[in-house]
């Protein structure tokens, strides 16, 4: 499964992808596009990101999480592209043998995501649009 992709995301696929009979819990997690932003109406996002390093980056946080939290699966995909309110923009599921390290590791996982994978969002209200977060002319 690609790190990115234009696809709508289908969770309860990318949670078969880290289950394993040796596990007792899997945590997944959604980012869902919502109708607001800092009390301006948002119609949707655009997503853009440098493919090869997003990828390169993506891998990364999942080393990360294998390593930090032996026995665990993880699955990671994010979405690019424009996506209307109530569709799934990141999906990350994590299998383990106990419910702690699912937990743990699926936040790590995505708090990790936010701060260094290279995806940009632009929010589309509207009257407008604008970028969140750093973005590189």
């Amino acid at each position: 499964m690609p790190f990115v992709t234009r696809e709508p995301l289908d969770l309860a696929r990318i949670s078969r992808e880290v289950e394993s009979p040796a596990h007792g819990a899997v945590c997944t997690f959604a980012g869902v596009v919502r109708d607001h932003d800092s009390g301006q109406p948002v119609v949707a996002l655009e997503y853009e990101c440098y493919p090869e390093m997003a990828e390169r980056e993506m891998g990364r946080v999942r080393d990360d999480v294998l390593a930090r939290w032996p026995g665990c699966r993880i699955a990671l995909v994010h979405r690019v592209g424009r996506l209307l309110v109530g569709e799934v923009s990141v999906a990350i599921a994590v299998g383990s043998p106990h419910r702690a390290e699912a937990f743990e590791a699926c936040r790590h996982a995505i708090d990790t995501l936010k701060a260094t994978v290279p995806i940009w969002k632009k929010e589309i209200h509207p009257d407008g649009a604008a970028w969140k977060g750093n973005r590189p002319a």
